[in-house]
């Protein structure tokens, strides 16, 4: 009789698109406070249904500090806090990537 070899554990599969989980861990991330960095632009929704476009990655581009434009930014949303109804911030996935990317190589270099 022929002996039967037993069977190996099937390997759990490795998810090799990197920009889908880190689209997936942006869109689950709390975002009370991003960095003004990695945000792309950002849309405020006023009570009579206007739109605001504030393009904050082409802002950047330009040479305008972060921290002062984070500053203006919070500023006047608070100033226009009652004509607003919401506020979407989308956020640069690559950006994102790349912050915490370089983040974790630098804890882990001396590892």
């Amino acid at each position: 009789m022929q002996e039967k070899k037993p069977r190996r554990p099937r390997a759990k599969k490795i998810t090799l698109n990197t920009r889908a989980q880190w689209q997936r861990w942006v869109k689950e991330a709390d975002k009370t406070d991003v960095p003004i960095e990695v945000i792309q632009h950002v849309v405020v929704n006023l009570r009579d249904g206007t739109r605001v476009p504030v393009n904050v990655s082409q802002l950047l581009a330009e040479g305008h500090n972060p921290e002062e434009l984070d500053q203006h930014l919070s500023s006047k949303l608070r100033e226009l806090d009652d004509y607003i109804e919401d506020v979407d911030y989308y956020i640069s996935v690559a950006s994102v990537a790349r912050t915490v990317q370089a983040k974790t190589n630098q804890l882990l270099k001396d590892l």
